[in-house]
């Protein structure tokens, strides 16, 4: 079972994560999550690692039982313009901004973080799968993206993007090939080289 706390003396802490960094399509989510103590729950896990319906349904009670939750987006224009670490940071920026409860203390999932506005932080390699609330965190910035996915698919059927939501699969691929990109591709990415990929 995964850790509410890091901290020891009852800081007020928030999980950070993002989704959709490795894509080649659409936007890179952030969400931050405070949860309440005493928050229990067996299911929640780095998102990855859960089902769809999990995560759909983990979701819900996120939502409902957090002190504060936020999530927030940053578009593939501004990913090409000031590259997807920081508009993954950014991401995360935006959606601490967006908390209505002001965190002590930020868990953020990864080994880099740009400082937010004074407020300690503590990088976790994999704290999705150690923490509550980064593991949350997880969970809301996938299932925001996905929903976002599913809407831009009806726009771009013959991408796929309602199966890979926007992640290098070689349908996606072939798709780019044949049809070349939308306004939802990061061109910054070296589509070439993925391209060239069991291709």
């Amino acid at each position: 079972m995964l850790k509410l706390c890091f901290s020891e003396n009852g800081m007020l802490e928030a999980g950070a994560d993002e989704a959709g960094r490795g894509c080649l399509a659409g936007p890179v989510y952030a969400a931050a999550v405070i949860l309440p103590e005493g928050f229990k729950s067996n299911e929640l896990n780095d998102s990855k690692k859960l089902s769809e319906k999990q995560r759909n349904k983990l979701r819900i009670q996120i939502e409902e039982e957090a002190i504060a939750w936020s999530v927030a987006s940053v578009s593939p224009k501004e990913i090409d313009e000031i590259n997807i670490l920081r508009a993954s940071f950014l991401a995360m920026h935006k959606a601490i901004a967006g908390l209505n409860i002001k965190p002590e203390l930020l868990l953020i999932d990864g080994n880099r973080f740009i400082p937010y506005q004074g407020i300690d932080h503590q990088c976790i390699i994999k704290g999705d799968g150690i923490y509550l609330s980064i593991a949350a965190a997880s969970v809301l910035a996938k299932t925001h993206r996905d929903e976002f996915m599913l809407q831009l698919h009806a726009g771009f059927p013959e991408y796929g993007w309602d199966q890979n939501k926007g992640y290098p699969t070689l349908h996606h691929r072939r798709a780019i090939l044949e049809h070349g990109q939308t306004i939802w591709h990061r061109k910054t990415f070296r589509v070439s080289e993925q391209l060239k990929l069991e291709l």
